[in-house]
C-alpha cells in the first residue's frame, strides 16, 4: 500500500474522534467501526488507524516500557521474527510505514499471511545481525508463528545465518508465538501491541533499523493537543 492510496487528511480527522473513544475506553473494534464507518473510510484506511492510533495512556505506558538500543548489550533478547522481518522487508521495499502514537514503527499493508521468504528476507536478517554485532545480547532467540507457510524452512535458514554471523542465541517456531514471547524472560523485539502490552521492557528493533540505518520516510497522524500523547 503506497501512501498516496492513503487520504491522510481524513484520516487526520477521523484519528482524533478514534482517539478520543478509546480514552473514554471504548473498545478499539466497536470504535474504529463507529468512526470508519462515519467517514466513509476505505479497509486499508481503517487498518492505518487502528496500527497508528492508541490512546493517550497506552501510548505513555508503552514508551515507558521501551529501553534504549545499549540496553540489548550482555541482556536476554526475545525476537517476534516476522513482525521484524517483514517490517523490514517493507521498508527495503519502498512501502508505507507508520510511526505510531506510541512510537513503534508499523507497516500499513496487510501482508502477513501472505508472506513468503524470498531474497529480500536475507537483506532484512544482515540489518537485524549487523545492529546485534554491534549490541550483542548475551543470548538472542528468535520466534516465529508455525502457522505460517515455510516457517520450519526460514527457522533452519535463520539458524545458520546466525551461526555463520556469530550471534549467539537460536531461532525456533512455535504454535502461538504472541503467548510463547509474553511467557519468556527478557527485552522483547516487536512492535506487535499484545506483545508490548505484555511485556516488562521492549524494544523497537525492526523501527530503530529504519529509523537510523534506512532512514525511511513515516507516515504519522497528528495528535489534538487536548487528548495528546506526551
Amino acid at each position: 500500500m503506497q501512501p498516496e492510496k492513503i487520504r491522510t487528511e481524513l484520516c487526520a480527522s477521523a484519528a482524533m474522534d478514534y482517539r478520543y473513544l478509546l480514552s473514554r475506553g471504548y473498545a478499539a473494534p466497536s470504535a474504529l467501526e463507529f468512526v470508519g464507518n462515519h467517514f466513509q473510510l476505505r479497509r486499508e484506511e481503517r487498518d492505518f488507524l487502528f496500527r497508528a492510533v492508541c490512546s493517550p495512556e497506552k501510548a505513555r505506558l508503552r514508551r515507558a516500557k521501551s529501553v534504549h538500543v545499549e540496553a540489548l548489550a550482555g541482556s536476554r533478547l526475545v525476537i517476534d521474527g516476522y513482525n521484524c522481518l517483514i517490517t523490514l522487508e517493507n521498508a527495503l521495499k519502498g512501502r508505507a510505514l507508520i510511526l505510531g502514537d506510541d512510537g513503534f514503527v508499523r507497516d500499513v499493508a496487510r501482508v502477513f499471511r501472505k508472506y513468503r521468504p524470498s531474497e529480500i528476507t536475507r537483506d532484512a536478517w544482515r540489518l537485524v545481525s549487523s545492529l546485534l554485532c554491534r549490541f550483542p545480547p548475551d543470548y538472542t532467540f528468535v520466534f516465529l508463528d508455525s502457522r505460517m507457510s515455510a516457517s520450519g524452512e526460514l527457522a533452519a535458514r535463520i539458524n545458520r545465518w546466525m551461526n555463520n554471523d556469530g550471534v549467539a542465541g537460536r531461532c525456533a517456531t512455535v504454535k502461538c508465538s504472541e503467548k510463547k514471547l509474553a511467557g519468556l524472560k527478557g527485552i522483547k523485539a516487536s512492535a506487535d501491541s499484545v506483545i508490548i502490552d505484555s511485556a516488562d521492557r521492549v524494544f523497537d528493533l525492526a523501527g530503530y533499523i529504519i529509523a537510523r540505518r534506512l532512514k525511511c520516510a513515516l507516515l504519522r497522524l497528528p495528535v489534538d493537543e487536548r487528548h495528546g500523547v506526551s
